[in-house]
């Protein structure tokens, strides 16, 4: 079959893949933050936390810069170091491997589930050794990582599961918050998640001794804060007990994340709304598949992703170039980060389901604001995509 790409008028809007849900709401909580005088980690960021952890059913949260510098701490405070070993997904965003290596640690690529992309006690086992002392379990594009499975697994051989939630805002494993379950879990507030902050992320945990440590290194291991610092007329002398880190979260930060927590069961609904529509289409259109939640749980569809197959007309790069053409701003799927120059030197076992999906995923555009007549634009470019 031979296919033209006709090229859109030039006057068409680009549909755009992703937009956060911004509003006057979060430019008044900004406003108020910089009236109060005080704008670096403060009363704002300690009342995010506390929102946060009781929205994912958390013991403890510690805001951070974003969800790396998260990663970095929890392998800290889970004595993750030099030695040892850390399992993690290719399929993923190359910060969860490149976190291991900043405790001196060596990520070790595992392979996924190829219908929700995500690592599982199978392909955990495959790359275990004697020197595996953690593992990185991503809850990718939103679709929530079976973690009781992974922790029924890794808790008796005593290796630490941490959470990357990057993504999982909103989603949800076995009727509770993705998160909910994790010893410790990371996620971030980057403008293409479902709840943004510009830049931001936070730690949860259920371990008040992790928590309190994470909330220390994250601001250069200050016995003192500079919140009570700052609080004191006169302040208490701080000693350093160990190098820490300077990861800290602002209040303006704080206070639009607080403004975007009132928003996400909103913002969930309406993208599972606009995913299903999607689903609808995608399920008549031969060649193409389209994640969707796990029997365990729900997504909330932070990228909606499609699998382009064999007996579709188009390979991945061309039905790209034909959503292009019609004003579309699609995205190549997740990365392999093993196919990085930064981790390519690194040994692993074969890779077949990461490959697949590397070469053959594409998300499509869905954010809060989109219009039907946004959405039918894409759906018609989907299905245009079958005629010679």
């Amino acid at each position: 079959m031979t296919h033209t790409v006709q090229t859109p008028p030039e006057t068409q809007p680009v549909v755009h893949v992703m937009q956060p849900w911004l509003g006057e709401e979060e430019v008044a909580a900004v406003a108020e933050v910089l009236r109060s005088g005080w704008v670096a980690q403060g009363p704002r960021v300690a009342a995010f936390e506390a929102a946060f952890a009781q929205s994912q059913q958390t013991a403890h949260a510690v805001a951070v810069s974003n969800c790396t510098t998260g990663l970095h701490l929890a392998l800290v405070v889970a004595g993750v170091g030099p030695g040892d070993e850390v399992v993690v997904p290719s399929f993923s965003f190359v910060a969860t491997s490149n976190a291991p290596t900043y405790v001196g640690a060596t990520p070790v690529f595992a392979d996924v589930d190829e219908m929700t992309g995500n690592l599982t006690p199978t392909t955990i086992a495959a790359v275990v050794t004697s020197r595996t002392r953690a593992v990185i379990a991503v809850d990718q594009g939103g679709v929530p990582v079976d973690l009781a499975a992974i922790r029924a697994w890794c808790d008796p051989r005593g290796i630490t599961v941490i959470e990357d939630a990057a993504c999982a805002a909103g989603s949800t494993a076995y009727g509770r918050p993705a998160g909910s379950g994790a010893e410790i879990a990371a996620w971030s507030f980057h403008p293409r998640k479902v709840l943004t902050t510009g830049e931001g992320g936070m730690i949860t945990t259920s371990r008040a001794d992790w928590a309190e440590r994470a909330r220390r290194l994250r601001e250069h291991a200050m016995s003192v804060s500079a919140a009570d610092r700052h609080a004191s007329v006169l302040a208490p002398p701080e000693s350093y007990a160990e190098v820490g880190f300077n990861f800290r979260m602002t209040d303006m930060q704080a206070a639009v994340g607080l403004v975007q927590l009132d928003r996400l069961p909103a913002m969930v609904a309406r993208r599972r709304e606009l995913a299903a529509t999607y689903a609808e289409v995608v399920g008549q259109l031969p060649g193409l598949r389209m994640v969707t939640d796990p029997s365990y749980g729900t997504t909330n569809f932070q990228s909606c992703w499609v699998e382009v197959l064999e007996d579709h007309p188009l390979d991945r790069e061309e039905l790209m170039m034909h959503l292009a053409a019609a004003g579309i701003s699609a995205r190549r799927g997740i990365m392999a980060a093993h196919r990085q120059p930064a981790h390519a030197q690194r040994a692993h076992v074969p890779l077949p389901v990461t490959e697949r999906l590397n070469d053959q995923t594409l998300i499509l555009p869905l954010y809060h604001q989109m219009t039907a007549s946004e959405q039918e634009r894409v759906c018609d470019a989907l299905e245009t995509a079958w005629r010679p």
